[in-house]
């Protein structure tokens, strides 16, 4: 029975007290803290609903990482494939029941949350994964089986939420997949061949996106070809992260946020208006706590026992960089505009949660570092 091939001990209160990784906690803390006065700063300074929202959820989903953070990881390990299908499940009930907002079917109404089942499914993709290659002998890897079962399990949610429509959270979820397959093992010449032929189908491909994914392609080339339309976003942020200088305009004093020039400052933009008032030395400080978030997280995963923990650690900090890359280079203008909300900064509930998830699997993989799972 799987009880009976986890090497697992009973652990004590203090012990598990001592195992928690405080700094974690703090830099968590503190981007938090910085998300909340950010958010506030998106309502002119007032405590209104979107910094309440914000507020309270943080809270709530800061003490649910708490708390789920004392979840042994043979929990997860054991329950990866049924977490899997859960998050597929949730997708799939999208399609027909989801709310409908601005042309897209993504959200659940759960009364107390719009959930975003997308975003769970960052995590759930990260588990399974984790779950998958814990059992497959390093050696069978390269195996077409073993290859092919992988690739199925991610294009299942990328397909489900391209109907959404979402392309941005598609490709997020699949770049995570595809970095979890590399550190799993796979040779790099699949990913070489993988490549070329996207480059060749590309073509092909941009003919089946909508009219406005296409708009935005062609406004990250060229945003001056629809200044007030479709290069307005881009236009305008790149602006306000100018503007900003060294040193920043001040807290509150963001002309492009306050005048209202830019447009969802509180959701995927939120990295602008930061930038905007506290410029680059303070965009640097926030980056640099993101950079001891993800090391952190791979310093638990070194540390950890097990192949499921280490891969689960390795890939959700791979997939925080991803997000994080993916959100600054749009605002940037280096990448087109798609849905990447910023990590704990943004504004949104699921995004939050999906993150605030992931981190407790994370402490679970350090209170519980000792804890073995057999290959087989």
């Amino acid at each position: 029975m799987l009880t009976e091939r986890l090497n697992t001990r009973n652990y004590t209160f203090f012990e598990k007290l001592k195992s928690v990784d405080y700094f974690l906690i703090l830099i968590v803390m503190l981007i938090g803290v910085v998300s909340v006065f950010a958010i506030y700063s998106t309502e002119s300074g007032e405590f209104s609903f979107y910094t309440k929202n914000h507020l309270l959820r943080l809270i709530v989903f800061f003490g649910m990482f708490l708390v789920l953070s004392f979840i042994r990881i043979t929990f997860w390990y054991k329950n990866a494939y049924f977490f899997y299908i859960f998050c597929v499940s949730l997708l799939v009930i999208t399609l027909f029941f989801g709310l409908m907002a601005s042309g897209s079917r993504r959200w659940l109404d759960l009364y107390f949350l719009n959930l975003q089942p997308s975003e769970i499914m960052k995590i759930a993709i990260i588990v399974c994964f984790a779950r998958y290659y814990h059992r497959i002998q390093t050696a069978e890897i390269q195996n077409y089986k073993f290859i092919l079962v992988p690739l199925i399990l991610l294009l299942i949610p990328c397909y489900l939420v391209i109907q959404q429509p979402d392309l941005g959270t598609s490709i997020l979820i699949a770049g995570t997949g595809i970095i979890i397959i590399w550190l799993a093992g796979l040779n790099i010449k699949y990913f070489v061949y993988s490549g070329l032929l996207l480059i060749v189908s590309l073509p092909f491909a941009v003919s089946l996106l909508k009219p406005y994914q296409k708009s935005r392609i062609l406004t990250f080339f060229n945003p001056d070809r629809d200044p007030l339309g479709a290069g307005y976003q881009i236009i305008q942020s790149k602006i306000a992260i100018g503007s900003g200088g060294f040193f920043g305009k001040g807290f509150l004093k963001g002309t492009q946020s306050y005048l209202e020039f830019l447009p969802e400052k509180h959701t995927d933009f939120i990295f602008t208006l930061f930038s905007e008032e506290f410029g680059f030395l303070g965009s640097i400080m926030l980056l640099l706590l993101y950079i001891l978030l993800i090391y952190r997280i791979i310093s638990i995963g070194f540390y950890a026992k097990s192949f499921f923990s280490k891969l689960f650690c390795f890939g959700f900090a791979s997939a925080i960089f991803l997000y994080i890359f993916v959100n600054i280079s749009m605002v940037l203008g280096l990448l087109p505009i798609v849905g990447a909300p910023l990590p704990i900064m943004s504004y949104g509930g699921s995004s939050m949660l999906s993150i605030m998830l992931g981190l407790s699997i994370v402490m679970s993989c350090k209170i519980y570092s000792q804890d073995q799972i057999s290959n087989y």
